[in-house]
């Protein structure tokens, strides 16, 4: 399982694009992304804990959750889910309230590619391109490899992988 993150933060647009393979079907990459315990053990990089206050993955659902630093940092984030269709897409908004009132549009796209394997394709869309340029110089890159990496752990542990 080492299929790589492919991030694009394409210069002078405010978006930011990232595909990455799982070695798993599309069925269970969707269902980890909707299944809020599931969430709870892959999102984010490792070391942080992620605290799930609520987590609604269908159309007209909400979340919000807090990653928690091993030093007791937290960071809180919330969205909207405004259209999901199982194991196909979903487009929901998303909001690090550390930067208030800087709402990313995001589409995610689960794509099965046969065999067994999927890829996801996201299309994040910020409000400006000072707040893309914020997001793609936080951490994000990293923070996604690892929560992916997690992902894959989790999959490959479940007793059920086909």
């Amino acid at each position: 399982m080492s299929n790589p993150l492919k991030l694009s933060v394409p210069e002078g647009v405010p978006y930011i694009d990232v595909e990455r393979e799982f070695d798993f079907p599309v069925e269970a990459v969707f269902e980890a992304h909707r299944d809020p315990a599931m969430i709870a053990n892959w999102l984010g990089p490792r070391g942080m804990k992620a605290e799930i206050d609520h987590y609604d993955f269908r159309t007209g659902g909400s979340y919000r959750y807090t990653h928690v630093s091993p030093d007791g940092e937290r960071y809180d984030f919330s969205g909207v889910f405004h259209t999901v269709r199982d194991n196909e897409f979903a487009i929901q908004t998303f909001e690090f309230l550390g930067y208030p009132d800087v709402v990313s549009i995001e589409f995610l796209t689960f794509e099965d590619l046969g065999g067994g394997r999927c890829k996801l394709v996201g299309h994040s869309v910020y409000p400006s391109q000072e707040a893309r340029d914020g997001m793609a110089q936080s951490g994000m890159e990293g923070g996604m490899t690892e929560g992916y990496e997690r992902l894959d752990e989790l999959l490959a542990s479940l007793p059920s992988r086909a």
